[in-house]
């Protein structure tokens, strides 16, 4: 009796067992790189060309709804980090080797991240100041308050941002704001407009917000406030520059910086699917529309026009 109860039991086991093999295992994510809704994190500098983006991809895939929230680079970083529904963000830098490392400890694998475009920041002055030459020297001397004391510089908030992450990083290397002569406004939008109406004043965006000649809202924005020279310390002559398309990808211009984005997806979603488009021709054109630094290469042929026409 015990050996037939013994032999009932193993099986009864084996066929769950074999129940249990065959029922396919079923992901808690429910989209694919067509489908579905993803929430995601971008850093509120590039607003523009990320919207534009987003339209674009969810009119291509009208199953896919990607909810984005603008935000300081620091808070998209916390949602990244924090929020378990958070699959992407995108922010002017990559992980740094400690952050890999606390992320492979809580998910089990390193996410993806890699830059998709390149970015400048824009010294931008009311539209009436003839004070449009710069240099880093004397940047680096305003924000501390050494000079020009007369002069308002307003930036995207005081901390927690990219753009103030990478002035300190990369002109004041050390130094600290006085924040007697430096102004703080909750956004990008805020800046231009700070600067459009005081004549000494001096605003810090980044270049998404208003180097597109072809956008008519950044056009309008132009007849209020200019984009100012810096000059090109590692160029011949040093001239001063614009932060043209052409000076961002070459360099010439001093305020460039990387757009990156870090994705937790590990399998075929929603947002490995937006990842692609920004990463290949589609995303990529639009970056180049938008007059940003493309991280894909466009070939140029040269082209010799016949000006005349062909006799008859």
């Amino acid at each position: 009796m015990i050996r037939k109860q013994m032999a009932a039991g193993l099986a009864l086991m084996m066929l769950l067992l074999t129940a249990c093999q065959d029922e396919p295992v079923k992901s808690r994510f429910t989209d694919t790189p067509t489908s579905g809704t993803i929430n995601i994190s971008v850093d509120e500098s590039f607003r523009p060309v990320i919207e534009e983006q987003i339209r674009v991809y969810e009119a291509s895939y009208p199953g896919t709804h990607i909810n984005a929230t603008f935000k300081t680079e620091a808070d998209c970083l916390k949602d990244f980090f924090r929020d378990s529904l958070n699959r992407m963000v995108i922010v002017t830098r990559g992980l740094t080797a400690k952050e890999e490392r606390f992320m492979i400890d809580s998910l089990g694998y390193n996410p993806g991240w890699n830059e998709i475009a390149s970015d400048a920041i824009a010294v931008v002055i009311n539209s009436k100041s003839n004070d449009s030459l710069f240099t880093m020297g004397r940047l680096q001397q305003q924000l501390t308050g050494k000079i020009n004391r007369n002069q308002t510089i307003v930036f995207d908030g005081l901390n927690a941002t990219s753009t103030v992450r990478y002035i300190s990083d990369s002109i004041l290397r050390g130094e600290q704001f006085d924040t007697s002569v430096v102004k703080a406004t909750k956004n990008s939008q805020e800046v231009i407009d700070y600067v459009a109406q005081h004549e000494d004043a001096i605003g810090l965006v980044g270049i998404s917000w208003i180097g597109n000649p072809e956008d008519s809202a950044q056009v309008n924005l132009l007849k209020k406030v200019k984009i100012a020279f810096l000059q090109c310390d590692a160029c011949q002559g040093k001239p001063y520059v614009k932060p043209m398309q052409e000076s961002i990808l070459t360099r010439r211009y001093p305020l460039v910086r990387g757009l990156y984005y870090i994705t937790k997806e590990n399998f075929s979603g929603l947002g490995t699917g937006f990842v692609s488009f920004l990463k290949y021709e589609r995303g990529q054109l639009i970056f180049k529309r938008a007059y940003l630094g493309p991280v894909m290469g466009f070939g140029v042929r040269n082209v010799k026009i016949n000006e005349s026409l062909p006799k008859k």
